[in-house]
C-alpha cells in the first residue's frame, strides 16, 4: 500500500506558504549546475518550470511532443486567468479567492493547497505584465478585469479571447531565453513513453522522436510531468486531439498513485456536435457568459422555432431563475447539468435537441454592438467560422461538453508524487481544484505551479540527492524500460487486424460519454465496466497499425495513445463507482436533493481517493487521504 503523506505545513492557514518556504532545504547556487532536470510537456506549467529552473542555474532538459512548445494546448485558453489583486475594489481578497476556489471544487480540494494558490495568484500577472503580455487595459491603462462563474466579483485577467496564447507566449519567451544560453535543452517532436525508476526514485524517462522513430534513454536527478490532461478518454471534448494521457498513466503504471480520475469537468458554453464526422468539439468562452443570457423556451412546442419568433414572455432564463445570486455566471458543473435538465425536458434547441441559447441582444441593447465586438469580437468570429451563423443577430446553440480533468497524478505539498524524485504540475496533477475548477483558474495553477511553487520544492528533494550522483542511462533499469517500448511498438506494428485505431477510440468515447459522463448510476457504470474490457481485448485483436516504427507515422502513436485510454478508461469508471455520492463534476443520479442539486457524503467520502497499480489484469489498490479542513467548514454548496 502506497504512503500518502501530504507534507501540509504546521500552523496558520495564511502563514503555512511562508512558513514552508522558510524551513525547506536549499541546494547551494554552485550546486545547482551540477543537478539535471527534466521537464516532460512544454505548455504554460511545463515552459514556465523549464525556464526557471534554469534561470535558478540547474540544467533542464524539456521534452514536448510538438515542433514547438508554441503549440501546447495552454494555447487554447481563451477566457482570463484569475488573480486576487482586487483592482476593482469590490470586495476580492486572497482568501476570498481561496473560498470561492474550495466551494467551487464542493470542499474536495486540500485546504492548504488551495490557500497558496489564491496567495501567489498575485505574484503571476505582475510576472506576465513584466514579460510583455498584453492584457486588456481599462480606459485609464489600468489592467481590464470580468468575472467568470463561480464568483461574484471581478477578479479575471484577460487578453480578449486568446489569454492562454499570449501568456503562452510569455513563457515561451523566457523558455527560449534559457535555451539560448544553453541552460535548457530543447527536444521537440518526442514523446515519454515510459518513466524509469532506479532505487525507488524517478531517474529518466524513455522518449520517442516522432520524426525519425528513434527511441533514447535520459538520466536526469529528478523529473517534472506537466502533460496536460486526459479528457480525451471521451474521444468528443474541447482539448486539443493529440492530448493524451501517456505520461501519466507510464509514471501510474511504474507506481505513482492516480489521485481522482473520475473529477472530470463538462464546460457549459460548447458549439454542440453537429454530426460523427467530428474529431473534436469547440469551446466558447466562459467570459461569454458575462454579458450573454442564457434561455430556452418555456413551452416544448417553441424548442424548433426561430428565437426571434419566440417572445420575451416565452422565454426561460433558466440559469437567472434558479440561482439568482450567480445568474448566468453560476459554475461550470451546476451550469452544466442544468442544461442538460432543460434538454431532457424537451425544451433543447437545435437539430438535435441538444442545446441552449446564449444571447447578447440585451448586451447589445445596453452597451452597443461596438463595445461588444470589441471585448469578445474574436470569439464571435470563432462562431460564426463553424456555424455560419451571425451571433451579433442570432442567438449562439451552446451544450456542454468534456473540457478539463480535475483528477490525475496524487502529489503531496511539495507537487511530488508518492514516488520520490517525480513532481507533477498543472493538469496533470490532482491539483487543487476538487470537483470542479472553477473558470479562469488552470491558468492560474499552471503558472502559479511553474513560477512559484516547484522552483522551491524541488530543491528540498534535491539538496538530499547528492550532486552527479543520477545514475547513468545504461543501467539495467533504462534498457530494461526501454526493451518494454521497443516490445510495445512491435506488437502495435505485427497486429494484423482489420480497423483503425479511431475506431475504437469513438466506441471508447461513446461508452464513457454515456456512462461515466455528466450523470452517472450504478447500473451505467457497472455496464461500462464490462463493456470497456471487451472492447479492449477487441482492439488488441483486431487493430491496424500500418507504417514503420522508422519514421513519422501518426497512427502508431495514436495506437498507444488509445492502448492508455482504455486502460484509463476502466478506472475512471472504477473510481465513479467507488464514490458513493455526488460532488462537483461528478454526479451520481442516485445521490442528488429533490431540486437536482449534489449531495455529498462528507462523513463517508471526504477524502481523496488514489488508485495504485496492481500490475496488469489486477484490481487496482484504493488508498485514501483523508481531507482535514481546520480552518474552513465543509457545508452545502448553493449558488441560489
Amino acid at each position: 500500500m502506497a504512503t500518502l503523506d501530504s507534507k501540509i505545513p504546521s500552523g496558520p492557514l495564511a502563514a503555512k506558504w511562508q512558513k514552508h518556504k522558510t524551513e525547506i532545504k536549499l541546494v547551494n547556487p554552485a550546486n545547482k549546475r551540477k543537478y539535471e532536470i527534466i521537464v516532460v510537456g512544454a505548455g504554460l506549467a511545463g515552459s514556465s518550470a523549464a525556464a526557471t529552473l534554469a534561470e535558478l542555474g540547474y540544467r533542464v532538459k524539456s521534452f514536448v511532443f510538438h515542433d514547438s512548445p508554441r503549440r501546447a494546448h495552454s494555447i487554447a485558453a481563451q477566457g482570463g486567468i484569475n488573480a486576487a489583486k482586487n483592482y476593482q475594489n469590490d470586495g476580492d481578497s486572497v482568501h476570498r479567492l481561496f473560498y470561492d476556489t474550495l466551494k467551487g471544487g464542493d470542499y474536495r480540494a486540500r485546504e492548504a493547497n488551495v490557500h497558496r494558490l489564491a496567495e501567489v495568484s498575485v505574484n503571476i500577472i505582475d510576472q506576465c505584465a513584466a514579460q510583455g503580455v498584453p492584457f486588456a487595459r481599462e480606459y485609464g491603462g489600468l489592467l481590464a478585469n470580468r468575472s467568470f462563474g463561480g464568483a461574484q466579483v471581478s477578479r479575471t485577467f484577460y487578453a480578449r479571447g486568446q489569454t492562454g496564447q499570449q501568456l503562452l507566449l510569455g513563457a515561451y519567451s523566457a523558455l527560449s531565453r534559457m535555451i539560448g544560453a544553453g541552460s535548457v535543452e530543447l527536444h521537440s517532436n518526442s514523446e515519454m513513453l515510459d518513466l524509469v525508476v532506479v532505487d525507488g526514485h524517478a531517474k529518466g524517462i524513455i522518449v520517442r522522436d516522432l520524426i525519425t522513430g528513434a527511441i533514447t534513454r535520459h538520466s536526469a536527478d529528478a523529473v517534472i510531468l506537466a502533460t496536460g490532461g486526459y479528457g480525451n478518454v471521451f474521444n468528443l471534448s474541447t482539448y486539443a486531439r493529440q492530448s493524451n494521457a501517456t505520461a501519466i498513466w507510464r509514471a501510474y503504471q511504474r507506481g505513482a498513485c492516480l489521485a481522482n480520475p473520475c473529477y472530470t469537468q463538462i464546460h457549459p458554453t460548447c458549439i454542440p456536435v453537429s454530426g460523427d464526422y467530428q474529431s473534436k468539439l469547440t469551446l466558447m468562452s466562459e467570459s461569454l457568459r458575462n454579458d450573454g443570457r442564457i434561455w430556452v423556451p418555456k413551452k416544448q412546442e417553441d424548442a424548433k422555432k426561430n428565437p426571434a419568433d419566440i417572445p420575451e414572455g416565452d422565454r426561460d432564463y433558466y440559469l437567472e431563475r434558479i440561482y439568482p445570486s450567480f445568474g448566468n455566471l453560476a459554475p461550470r458543473d451546476v451550469s452544466s447539468r442544468a442544461a442538460m435538465r432543460m434538454c431532457n425536458e424537451g425544451r433543447g434547441v437545435g437539430e438535435t435537441g441538444l442545446g441552449v441559447y446564449l444571447d447578447f441582444a440585451d448586451a447589445i441593447k445596453r452597451l452597443g454592438e461596438p463595445a461588444v465586438r470589441e471585448r469578445y469580437g474574436n470569439l464571435f468570429d470563432i462562431y460564426h467560422e463553424i456555424t455560419a451563423e451571425n451571433a451579433y443577430r442570432t442567438p449562439m446553440r451552446i451544450f456542454p461538453a468534456v473540457h478539463y480533468t480535475m483528477g490525475g497524478l496524487w502529489v503531496d505539498y511539495n507537487l511530488m508524487s508518492n514516488v520520490p524524485g517525480l513532481f507533477v504540475l498543472g493538469e496533470a496533477n490532482f491539483s487543487d481544484h476538487g470537483a470542479n475548477r472553477l473558470g479562469a483558474s488552470a491558468l492560474m495553477q499552471g503558472l502559479a505551479d511553474g513560477y512559484f511553487v516547484i522552483p522551491y520544492c524541488i530543491g528540498d528533494y534535491l539538496a538530499g540527492q547528492k550532486p552527479g550522483s543520477r545514475p547513468s542511462a545504461d543501467r539495467a533499469e533504462f534498457l530494461q524500460a526501454e526493451q518494454n517500448v521497443r516490445a510495445m511498438t512491435k506488437r502495435f506494428l505485427d497486429n494484423r487486424g482489420k480497423e483503425p485505431v479511431s475506431h475504437f477510440h469513438k466506441r471508447l468515447g461513446k461508452i464513457m460519454w454515456e456512462h461515466c459522463g455528466m450523470a452517472r448510476t450504478k447500473g451505467g457504470l457497472e455496464k461500462a465496466l464490462q463493456l470497456i474490457p471487451a472492447l479492449r481485448e477487441e482492439f488488441w485483436a483486431n487493430v491496424r497499425v500500418p507504417g514503420s516504427a522508422e519514421t513519422l507515422n501518426q497512427s502508431l502513436e495514436q495506437a498507444g495513445r488509445i492502448a492508455d485510454f482504455l486502460e484509463l478508461g476502466e478506472l475512471l469508471c472504477r473510481d465513479a463507482l467507488a464514490r458513493e455520492e455526488s460532488c462537483g463534476g461528478h454526479f451520481r443520479e442516485e445521490y442528488q436533493y429533490e431540486d437536482g442539486e449534489c449531495k455529498r457524503d462528507d462523513a463517508n467520502f471526504g477524502h481523496v481517493a488514489a488508485w495504485e497499480y496492481q500490475g496488469e489484469g489486477k484490481t487496482p489498490l484504493r488508498n485514501t487521504e483523508p481531507l482535514n479542513y481546520e480552518f474552513t467548514k465543509m457545508s452545502v454548496r448553493s449558488y441560489k
